[in-house]
């Protein structure tokens, strides 16, 4: 399985939609609370150019917001 991270906030509705997303298709993940980690905020301001949420990384790919058909391919979930 590809490691995925999300970079999310807890006040985020399309970041609780993914991370509902991943728990029902048991991937684990790594989650970022970008509200408190300024440090994680600026990992993912640098490797995204955005300061929306949710960015998903999956095996080094970056998703903007939850695009759960991309989000799917990439982990190979039909």
């Amino acid at each position: 399985m590809k490691k995925v991270q999300i970079y999310s906030t807890p006040s985020c509705s399309y970041c609780h939609m993914a991370k509902d997303f991943f728990k029902k298709n048991n991937v684990s993940y790594d989650d970022f609370d970008v509200a408190v980690n300024l440090e994680k905020r600026k990992e993912m301001v640098e490797k995204s150019g955005q300061m929306g949420v949710p960015v998903i990384l999956i095996g080094g790919e970056i998703i903007v917001g939850f695009d759960k058909a991309k989000i799917s391919s990439l982990l190979g979930i039909k």
